[in-house]
């Protein structure tokens, strides 16, 4: 008998199919003044398909189906900067769940992570948004960097 929940196709497909969508929900409303400075705007889930588990059969394909994959997230990308005198350009951020056996992390991806979580634990709607903030706050922050080295 196991105690703790662990990496499976319920788990994986839960945090995707339910966690993600709702957590883009708060990120595109933190974003909403952000957005209309770019041309095209995309906030999609991603699955990481090539990371193989160490421990696991290399014979078997890397899938949600499979329950094996080890990180998933979400990936903004805007498009077309628009300012009067500034030169465009685009941004792109992810926010990775790294999946472990028992547990996950989220953070932006360098190395670096936020909250850490079991599978199925629920998410209050505080954590939707700070996690939203947080990854906001960044994107904007990085936004911001971009056009301080553009002026100078």
């Amino acid at each position: 008998m196991q105690d703790q929940p662990i990496r499976d196709k319920q788990s994986i497909q839960q945090l995707y199919n339910a966690i993600l969508p709702a957590l883009a929900q708060h990120v595109h409303q933190n974003l909403a003044a952000v957005i209309p400075l770019f041309d095209n705007f995309n906030l999609e889930r991603m699955v990481d398909t090539w990371t193989k588990d160490p421990a696991a059969d290399s014979a078997v394909e890397i899938s949600i189906e499979n329950g094996n994959v080890q990180q998933l997230g979400l990936r903004i990308r805007l498009e077309g900067f628009q300012k009067a005198g500034a030169e465009t350009f685009d941004i792109t951020k992810d926010l990775v769940f790294k999946l472990d056996r028992s547990s996950y992390t989220v953070g932006p991806g360098k190395g670096d992570s936020w909250p850490e979580k079991e599978y199925f634990s629920r998410w209050d709607k505080a954590e939707y948004e700070t996690l939203a903030e947080r990854w906001s706050e960044e994107l904007i922050d990085d936004i911001t960097q971009r056009l301080e080295n553009l002026a100078s």
